[in-house]
């Protein structure tokens, strides 16, 4: 069973989600709360799998709130999806650095919204399709490089190569048949990534790929 804590200030919304979220049987939301701040005690007092964390909301914003879950040792199996009905770039890529593994549109149909839940409490990490398209627009767009290439100083050429597909958006079977690897190779490498780069998901990944100049702005189409 897939624990989940949801945290949003509108009653009507966490009304709608949470018969949503358990719909299939595998998913319990275990409790609720209005704010950041109350959400980030019921997460430290329940240790969920999964928080589906709203961004605009009193108190404590839903940004901060993921900084400070991502940042607690004791809450390092939490996995936080930003569900939000703004998507606005910098919103979007704020949420990635603060170390969400998710961020979904509130318009996202209940199958998808259980698809991400399930996704990231098996440690993965998903965008909804027009965010990862607001993510490589901004990234694309913005002034370049913010992030020094000397990061990626201890990669093999392989491993960048990986990295590039990653950053394009493409899954590991996708990865694996671009660059004629098997799957379990694939994974290996982006294990490696996620390691080498101390980044939490592939969402951070896409970041890192783009602040470091390895792909260039045309890239993501």
């Amino acid at each position: 069973m897939i624990r989940v804590v949801l945290v949003d200030d509108q009653e009507l919304v966490r009304a709608g989600l949470k018969p949503l979220a358990e719909r299939d049987g595998d998913i319990a939301v275990v409790a609720e709360a209005a704010t950041g701040r109350s959400g980030l005690s019921r997460v430290r007092e329940l240790l969920p799998d999964v928080v589906l964390m709203d961004i605009r909301m009193p108190e404590l914003d839903g940004l901060e709130a993921t900084r400070q879950i991502v940042a607690d040792p004791a809450l390092r199996s939490v996995r936080v999806v930003v569900l939000t009905t703004f998507e606005e770039d910098e919103l979007v890529i704020e949420a990635i650095r603060s170390g969400a593994s998710g961020y979904l549109l509130k318009d996202v149909s209940p199958d998808e919204l259980r698809r991400a839940v399930r996704v990231v409490a098996e440690g993965g990490s998903l965008l909804s399709p027009s965010v990862t398209r607001t993510v490589m627009r901004s990234l694309a767009e913005a002034p370049r490089p913010s992030l020094s290439a000397d990061r990626l100083r201890g990669l093999t050429e392989r491993e960048k190569e990986v990295l590039k597909q990653v950053a394009v958006g493409l899954s590991n079977q996708e990865i694996a048949k671009a660059l004629f690897l098997s799957p379990a190779t694939t994974r290996t490498y982006v294990s490696r990534l996620l390691s080498k780069l101390n980044a939490r998901d592939r969402s951070q990944l896409v970041v890192i790929a783009y602040e470091s100049g390895l792909v260039s702005p045309g890239a993501a189409g």
